[in-house]
């Protein structure tokens, strides 16, 4: 099974650093001449719009268009259209179509877009949705934890969707050539490593160069291995904690002693792809789709390995559940929730066709002879996906754009690969950053 091609983390996650001016934007748009009500928002008479993005291969939207519009409402005289949204300034195309009220009914979108809309009182819950699947057996279908990955205060933001994991990977035919044994914790981990050093190839394969942010990512992933994260139980960020630090000391142990690529802290997801292709990566870090992405024969020797223990037993991994979500700007509510039931108990092909998209949000999808037929997935979805957490721990709230992409998060990640700073001191400036963010 293939995942997403792309290795861009920016366009499938969230709206990241630029949450901020979604927001100025959306109160643009909305004081403009022209920011009026709009008759044609969520589609308009008996017409629902949905909207979702390129998640996939080409393969990927066809398809999805056609699922769409096949939808024949349980009640009414409604249809579905379908429109994709390119990644290229989506969040100027979402915040500009809602708030003049000419935006879809039902959307995919950004990682994190359906909790700024969300605080913008833009988002219809999806509560009595949920409520209804629990007697058409979908509500249970859902993977561990994604449906409590998206409540807030006044309800369910949205409905986890698309799930885009992070995982260790390594190059089977390497580790051999090392005699290096599969990692299982921290300290077997360091001991792999070395015997990768000495024919030659890294045991961190990751980038942070512009625009690749799994290099913070695997960072936090680490946090949280450790019993760590980012944020408190009050939503507040607090970095500067003891978990944190050692995690971020294992790291940089793994810098000094030459495991991690000098060239990491420049590179794209492309340098990454390369240095694996190039058998420079013996382990890293990536997403479910980098066997794909690399391709060829070195595609056949990567294997994903089982979660690390941490020093103190704990088990954890950065994910982003991305997630569909209804608009209060709809033709009908009531038909909004029929569709998205529709779209769900419909939407398996998008996986079991391997159009691309990443790893499905149901179990009766993961159980799927198509699903079944890559190892990879199977492992990630039966081992890493249960004890993953997100950008907030174990939910996702509007805080988390503070960290998701930003120039803070950035310039800390920087500070850790380079070796320029103390684990202490970095995780300091992070907090203080994070502080002064709005």
């Amino acid at each position: 099974m293939s995942s997403i091609t792309s290795g861009s983390g920016f366009t499938r996650r969230g709206f990241l650093s630029i949450a901020g001016g979604v927001a100025a934007a959306a109160v643009l748009v909305a004081c403009s001449a022209d920011g009026g009500s709009g008759g044609s928002g969520g589609g308009g008479g008996n017409t629902l719009k949905f909207w979702n993005m390129p998640w996939g291969g080409t393969e990927f939207n066809p398809l999805d268009k056609k699922i769409t519009e096949a939808w024949k409402p349980t009640s009414g005289d409604f249809s579905a259209t379908y429109q994709e949204i390119q990644w290229a300034n989506f969040t100027q195309t979402f915040s500009s179509a809602v708030a003049s009220n000419t935006g879809p009914a039902v959307s995919s979108g950004g990682g994190t877009q359906a909790f700024l809309f969300e605080s913008q009182g833009k988002i219809a819950y999806a509560d009595a949705l949920f409520e209804s699947w629990k007697s058409n057996g979908l509500y249970d279908d859902f993977l561990p934890g994604l449906i409590d990955a998206m409540k807030v205060e006044g309800g369910y933001a949205a409905i986890p969707y698309n799930l885009d994991m992070r995982v260790m990977w390594m190059n089977k035919a390497l580790m051999e050539q090392a005699g290096a044994d599969v990692p299982t914790d921290w300290d077997s981990y360091l001991a792999a490593a070395e015997k990768l050093k000495a024919i030659g190839a890294y045991a961190f394969g990751v980038g942070a160069g512009a625009g690749s942010f799994t290099g913070g990512h695997i960072l936090t992933s680490f946090m949280i291995n450790n019993g760590g994260g980012l944020f408190n139980a009050d939503q507040q960020p607090e970095v500067v904690t003891d978990a944190n630090i050692e995690a971020m000391e294992f790291v940089l142990e793994m810098v000094s002693k030459g495991y991690v690529d000098p060239g990491t802290v420049s590179y794209t997801s492309d340098n990454v792809q390369t240095q694996w292709r190039e058998h420079l990566f013996g382990m890293g870090w990536d997403g479910a789709g980098l066997a794909a992405n690399v391709g060829g024969d070195v595609a056949a020797e990567l294997e994903v390995v089982s979660p690390l223990a941490g020093p103190h037993g704990d088990k954890g991994s950065l994910y982003f559940p991305n997630s569909i979500m209804m608009y209060t700007n709809t033709p009908d509510q009531s038909a909004s929730e029929d569709f998205l039931t529709y779209y769900y108990q419909n939407m398996a092909p998008l996986w079991t066709e391997h159009t691309g998209i990443g790893l499905p949000p149901l179990k009766s999808i993961a159980e799927t002879d198509e699903f079944r037929s890559d190892p990879n997935a199977v492992k990630i979805i039966e081992e890493w996906q249960p004890i993953a957490q997100t950008w907030g721990g174990s939910s996702l709230f509007l805080g988390v754009t503070k960290v998701d992409g930003t120039p803070a998060m950035d310039a800390f990640t920087q500070s850790i690969y380079s070796g320029q700073a103390g684990a202490k001191d970095a995780l300091e400036t992070l907090q203080k950053a994070l502080e002064a963010t709005a």
